[in-house]
C-alpha cells in the first residue's frame, strides 16, 4: 500500500488530499479519511527509520516524507471546518431540514442528547462522536438543527478534531515504527482506529440522556 501511494505521500499534495477528504467525510462518511491520515503518518515513520541508511549511501538523497505536525494541523483544521459547514447548513435548513431530522430516530436522539449535554457542560459527547462511524455527521447536523449556539459547539468540535487527528497520526507513526512501515503495520493501525470508533459508538448508545431540567 505504501509503495502504491509513495508518489503522493512524498509530495506536498498529500496535505491537500487529506484535508479535502476529512472536510468532506462529514457528508460522506464512507470516505477513507482516517486511512489516508494513517498511511501518511506511516510513510513519515518509514522515512525516519531509513533516513540514516539513505543519507549514508553515496549519491543518494533522503526522500521527502510528510511532516507529522503539518499533518495533524491539516486534519484537525479540516475536521473543524467540515463540522462548521454541516452545522451551518443544518441551522439554516428551515422546515424541510427539520422534517428530515424528525424522520430519523438517530438524528432526533442525537439532537436531544447533544442539547442536554451542552447545556450541562458535557460537550465531551462531541469528542466521543468524532471517533464513532458517522457520529461526526450526526452531532454536527444535530447541533445545527437544534440551533445550538456556535460558542457551545465550536470549542468542542476543535477539541474533537485535534484529538482525532492526533490519535490517527500517532497510530500511523508509532505503528510504522514498531511494526514496520508495511501493509501489516498500516493495517494494524487502521484496525486500532476502527476499534476506537466501535468503542465510541458503544459509549454513545449506552450514554443515558439526563432528564431535562424544570424551567
Amino acid at each position: 500500500m505504501l509503495e502504491s501511494l509513495g508518489p503522493l505521500t512524498g509530495s506536498p499534495w498529500i496535505y491537500a488530499v487529506v484535508a479535502i477528504s476529512v472536510l468532506l467525510d462529514v457528508f460522506l462518511p464512507v470516505l477513507p479519511s482516517g486511512v489516508l491520515v494513517i498511511t501518511a503518518a506511516t510513510a513519515a515513520a518509514a522515512g525516519s527509520t531509513t533516513v540514516g541508511t539513505v543519507a549514508g549511501a553515496a549519491g543518494q538523497v533522503p526522500r521527502e516524507v510528510p511532516s507529522l505536525l503539518v499533518l495533524v494541523l491539516c486534519a484537525a483544521t479540516a475536521s473543524v471546518l467540515g463540522d462548521l459547514v454541516a452545522y451551518r447548513l443544518a441551522r439554516r435548513g428551515g422546515r424541510r431540514f427539520d422534517r428530515a431530522i424528525a424522520k430519523s430516530r438517530r438524528l432526533t436522539s442525537a439532537q436531544d442528547r447533544l442539547g442536554t449535554a451542552l447545556n450541562r457542560g458535557g460537550g465531551i459527547l462531541v469528542v466521543i462522536a468524532r471517533f464513532a462511524p458517522a457520529g461526526r455527521s450526526v452531532v454536527s447536523l444535530g447541533a445545527g438543527a437544534a440551533h445550538r449556539k456556535v460558542k457551545e459547539f465550536l470549542p468542542w468540535s476543535a477539541v474533537a478534531g485535534v484529538a482525532w487527528a492526533g490519535y490517527s497520526v500517532g497510530l500511523g507513526y508509532f505503528g510504522g515504527q514498531w511494526l514496520g512501515a508495511s501493509w501489516f503495520g498500516a493495517a494494524v493501525s487502521v484496525m486500532a482506529l476502527f476499534g476506537a470508533g466501535a468503542l465510541a459508538a458503544y459509549v454513545m448508545r449506552r450514554r443515558p440522556v439526563p432528564a431535562p431540567e424544570a424551567a
